[in-house]
């Protein structure tokens, strides 16, 4: 029974981790990071995050960094290296692009 109770605990705290980790990775991007980034010539790509991987503007009802529900989002973006995001090619035959992609 005591095992039982350990396991629980356990795996109850591991959940709570992985929820806190989540919260922290939600947090927009600061201006230190987005100065840095653009410093490193890149550029806002829409349509190229991976669901939950995106550096922001993931659309209505979501809070930003890492918040995109679905692999790429067009309304959501990730930094690129400047000058390669419209040649970023996407399973489904779309392409990065500079804008917001309308779905």
């Amino acid at each position: 029974m005591s095992t039982r109770v350990v396991v629980t605990s356990a795996m109850l705290a591991t959940a709570l981790a992985g929820v806190f980790a989540t919260v922290a990775q939600a947090a927009p991007l600061n201006p230190d990071e987005v100065k840095a980034a653009m410093a490193a010539k890149k550029e806002k790509c829409y349509g190229v995050a991976l669901k939950g991987q995106n550096d922001c503007a993931a659309g209505p009802g979501t809070t930003c960094q890492g918040t995109s529900t679905m692999d790429f989002q067009g309304n959501a973006w990730k930094f690129v290296r400047g000058g390669t995001c419209t040649g970023i090619q996407v399973p489904g035959g779309g392409q990065g692009s500079l804008t917001p992609i309308k779905s």
